[in-house]
């Protein structure tokens, strides 16, 4: 039977490996193809986030308090992340697991460094490590839990409560999707956290002899795109999965609680995040050195283009319009300049909003214009031209006047040598 189970949840592993490999990746395919159908989700409880757009792209009952098993290790990782170095060595606690539970196999006064105590943590949801950490970062468990709950409220996680940090079942043990969702994209700023959380398995150096452990997460063994988070399970609880994918360029995240099983958790959470991996892309608005206009160059019958001085990429759903506009670009330039002066600016709006702004500069240099090129300028403009031209005219006037009124002085004078009557 149990055979039969883990053959049944391979086959399924399979076919969402397959689904996530089918999703069109170019934007001129998503553009002739119809938008995804909603992904099929049994959790009562799930949520799947864009983080860049900051876009809830499915959610159910997202900010409904629930019981989450070791996903209360995500703020035990948290809490640790701040107030210890990985390379700090600690000395393991006496720890008595219960059968069921999930230990690395830690036994009392053994020196680890923080770095395999968080492996143990993530990979094999080792309690033993969470003890440990707890007690050695907190000065004891209650001291520890105090700053996973300071933690929380200096997050706003208004639906959490921490009342240990392994994830033992507990009244006042909870979170919401919403804020296991928090929690993990604040951890994912954390270069150790991505690259542990996305270990198909890890080997710990130190303590009292090498151990290796395989990751929990069977998506991230399995699933190439999947790149975490963490796994949680108590009878009470039901199956949980906090999980991310990355697919070019683009990274969502899920959250699944309550799932009958380990294949429904999968499952469901193979779907959501195949759908928003799907939903979104990254494009490229604007490209460094792309001309985006031009400038006449003063006194001289040419032109300057003008460039973005960067790249902008973004993340965007599929069919979002971004506007690429110029501000502040001169019609004309005159030198000296060199190449790539700032002259302007560019506006990448998405949505309404600005999210991006790059010097729009010159792509060549402009030399100052010469002083013949200056008068040549100057005297082929139309109004140099009428002006000339009046100056001209009143100019011949003046003369004719001057000719006439000489007439009339000489018609007027006597004239020489004339007889006497």
């Amino acid at each position: 039977m149990k055979a039969m189970t883990s053959a049944l949840r391979r086959a399924a592993l399979g076919a969402g490996v397959a689904l996530l490999a089918a999703v069109p990746s170019t934007a001129s395919a998503a553009a002739t193809a119809a938008a995804p159908a909603p992904p099929q989700v049994r959790a009562p409880a799930a949520i799947l986030v864009e983080p860049v757009t900051g876009d809830i792209v499915f959610q159910r009952n997202a900010h409904q308090r629930r019981p989450i098993a070791s996903t209360t290790k995500l703020m035990t990782a948290l809490v640790t992340l701040e107030h210890a170095s990985l390379d700090d060595v600690m000395t393991t606690v006496d720890y008595h697991a219960a059968p069921a539970e999930s230990v690395a196999g830690f036994g009392a006064g053994e020196r680890v460094t923080v770095r395999d105590l968080l492996r143990a943590l993530l990979i094999t949801s080792a309690n033993d490590a969470a003890a440990t950490l707890a007690a050695r970062v907190g000065g004891s468990r209650a001291g520890f839990v105090n700053l996973m709950n300071a933690k929380a409220r200096q997050l706003r996680l208004t639906d959490t409560r921490f009342a240990n940090p392994i994830g033992l079942d507990a009244p006042d043990n909870y979170a919401s999707a919403t804020d296991l969702v928090k929690i993990t994209l604040i951890l994912r700023r954390n270069a150790f956290f991505r690259e542990t959380t996305n270990l198909p398995r890890v080997t710990l150096r130190t303590g009292a002899h090498p151990r290796t452990f395989v990751n929990r997460n069977l998506l991230v063994r399995d699933v190439p795109a999947v790149n975490g988070v963490k796994t949680g399970h108590t009878n009470t609880a039901g199956y949980i999965l906090v999980g991310s994918a990355s697919r070019n360029g683009v990274t969502v995240l899920s959250a699944v609680l309550d799932d009958p099983s380990e294949a429904a958790r999968d499952s469901d959470s193979l779907n959501l995040l195949k759908y928003g991996l799907s939903r979104y892309h990254v494009v490229t608005p604007v490209k460094a050195g792309q001309v985006l206009g031009s400038a006449a160059l003063a006194h001289r019958d040419q032109r300057v283009d003008l460039v973005a001085a960067s790249t902008v990429t973004r993340t965007a759903r599929r069919g979002d319009r971004i506007v690429v506009a110029t501000r502040d670009a001169p019609a004309e330039l005159d030198g000296p300049l060199p190449k790539g002066a700032r002259v302007g600016t560019i506006t990448v709006t998405h949505r309404g909003r600005v999210v991006a702004r790059v010097p729009l500069q010159t792509a060549e240099p402009v030399d100052a214009a010469t002083f013949v090129e200056r008068l040549r300028d100057f005297l082929g403009r139309p109004l140099t031209l009428a002006l000339l031209a009046a100056f001209a005219v009143c100019s011949l006037y003046l003369v004719l006047l001057r000719r006439r009124a000489v007439r009339r002085r000489q018609a007027r004078r006597p004239g020489r040598g004339a007889p006497v009557a």
